[in-house]
């Protein structure tokens, strides 16, 4: 803890001298899982990467000390010795804490423990003054609610108390092929009223092929079931997996032509063999399934780099790039993140068909992830659709309604005004149909479009920047929007570079990745299933 407070006297030493100045400045971090840009070279900086150790596991009270920089993956090693795990865990092993409670980090369990930040019990900030304090849900609430989701605009998370609760050995995971996307929505909003469901989430491969994936924590394992890994070089991809798993012994029901309107014979009603199949996933291998191509993103490299055929062959002998930490950083140095779509979008769930029609029409872009919420209601710059609905428990109180986060993620227009027209005209579908969009990602408001969708948040966020003194840290609005007409301006530089020759970008991409060394990361990685 004495390192811990000596750092944290630099950083608010640091922040307190360019308060004094009245001067703003970025924070450094170490390395990133954000797809927005980086800040220039020589800019004014608070470093804060040395916030990176997990201190403490309290076995007894079921909580961690954490500091931001931390990382999903050491943060689940370092609980699951105590035999405990975070209630909530973003996919990317590369993911932190901190980034998990400034921005909006929603996974297969957050329809039972809510976002992210619902799960952790107080965090430790340094205000815009250089002033050191603590935020919880009985002090200054104000502060510890608002900057859940404010992508660092109220100030420097230093630690946090995570709540956690039991591990268990496996996740049975089982998975219910649907044969329409109103089908697969349905099915997933069904699947979050079992009590039995740890985790809920779906993959819409196709408008007909669907798969909703449930997951139950469990000790026990049938003798005959195998362990299925997806960690290591030669196991499949997760994604991959799924659909193969839900390919075969299905269509036989589906041969005669049936209009949309029916619902399949093979609906939630029937859970024999035909519609689902089980799998014994060790913890930590389920919790970062989608690591390995990043959901799948990671099969675009194969579109990119052309003659390279996909098959399990290249998958494995180019494994050590098809992780997240690996991918992101060939992705940003390539170039081409600049037209890629990465966007998650908050929508309720009676909305949600029409806007993967939209979507997929739009953009032409599968698979697409549905992953079921909790919503928190605004004030919040988490995304929200406001609906709410009457308590479960009867009495007179109202309750956010649950609704749905739907990812998409892949190339987008190759022309750099079409690219922003459909990204434009996605968002103001989005706010048609009652939704919001994670702000993690491109997102190109002007000021007053961006307060016009967040409307109800301004006074509000504007109070909580004077009361916490944070005037010289960036609004939400200028970290998240993209400039279009610097970014336009940058391509037209970037065209006349080597970079934009295939496959010189994605080459270039590939050598800084490698450069980065993080690779060795996943190859050491403790929380990888070792067969006993």
């Amino acid at each position: 803890m004495e390192r811990h407070k000596q750092a944290v006297g630099k950083i608010a030493a640091a922040v307190r001298g360019f308060f004094d100045k009245k001067e703003s400045y970025r924070i450094f971090h170490g390395s990133t899982n954000s797809t927005r840009p980086r800040p220039r070279p020589g800019a004014r900086v608070v470093d804060i990467s040395a916030l990176s150790n997990v201190v403490g596991v309290d076995g007894a009270a079921r909580t961690a000390l954490v500091e931001p920089n931390v990382p999903m993956d050491k943060l689940v090693e370092s609980t699951l010795r105590h035999g405990l795990v975070p209630p909530v865990v973003m996919e990317f092993p590369g993911i932190t804490a901190g980034g998990g409670y400034a921005g909006t980090a929603g996974e297969s369990s957050s329809f039972r423990h809510g976002f992210f930040n619902e799960t952790i019990n107080h965090v430790e900030m340094v205000l815009g003054n250089g002033d050191v304090v603590r935020a919880s849900r009985e002090e200054r609430q104000d502060l510890f609610r608002g900057a859940a989701g404010a992508v660092g605009t109220l100030g420097i998370t230093t630690l946090m108390e995570l709540r956690l609760i039991e591990a268990k050995k496996f996740v049975r995971t089982t998975y219910h092929r649907t044969g329409s996307v109103a089908e697969a929505v349905d099915k997933v909003r069904l699947e979050t009223q079992n009590p039995e469901n740890d985790y809920v989430d779906g993959i819409l491969f196709s408008k007909d092929h669907g798969v909703v994936i449930t997951g139950t924590m469990t000790d026990e394992k049938p003798a005959d079931a195998r362990v299925q890994t997806f960690s290591k070089a030669r196991d499949p991809w997760y994604y991959l997996h799924v659909k193969e798993k839900t390919m075969e012994n299905h269509h036989h029901h589906h041969h005669h032509p049936s209009p949309a309107s029916v619902s399949s014979p093979c609906s939630s009603t029937t859970s024999g063999p035909s519609s689902s199949a089980v799998d014994y996933i060790p913890l930590a291998e389920y919790l970062f399934r989608y690591d390995r191509a990043g959901f799948w993103v990671g099969a675009q490299g194969w579109t990119y780099f052309k003659y390279v055929p996909f098959n399990s062959f290249t998958r494995w002998f180019l494994d050590d790039f098809t992780h997240t930490r690996m991918l992101y950083r060939a992705l940003h140095a390539s170039g081409e993140s600049a037209r890629f779509v990465v966007q998650d979008l908050g929508l309720p769930y009676s909305r949600a068909d029409e806007f993967v029609t939209y979507a997929t029409d739009t953009f032409d872009i599968w698979p697409l992830w549905l992953c079921p919420l909790r919503q928190t209601l605004p004030p919040t710059f988490h995304p929200y659709t406001g609906e709410t609905e009457t308590a479960p428990d009867a009495s007179s109180s109202t309750a956010p309604k649950d609704f749905l986060n739907i990812g998409l993620w892949g190339w987008g227009p190759a022309d750099h005004d079409k690219f922003v027209a459909k990204n434009r005209a996605l968002e103001d579908k989005l706010v048609e149909l009652g939704g919001r969009k994670w702000l993690y990602a491109h997102t190109y408001y002007d000021e007053e479009q961006f307060w016009r969708v967040y409307d109800n948040n301004r006074g509000w966020y504007e109070g909580l920047r004077e009361k916490y003194h944070a005037a010289t840290l960036p609004t939400v609005h200028e970290k998240v929007r993209i400039d279009v007409d610097a970014a336009r301006e940058e391509r037209r530089k970037a065209r006349q570079s080597l970079k934009t020759r295939w496959p010189v970008g994605g080459l270039y991409g590939i050598w800084q990745a490698i450069k980065s060394g993080d690779h060795h990361l996943h190859r050491r990685a403790e929380w990888k299933y070792k067969d006993e």
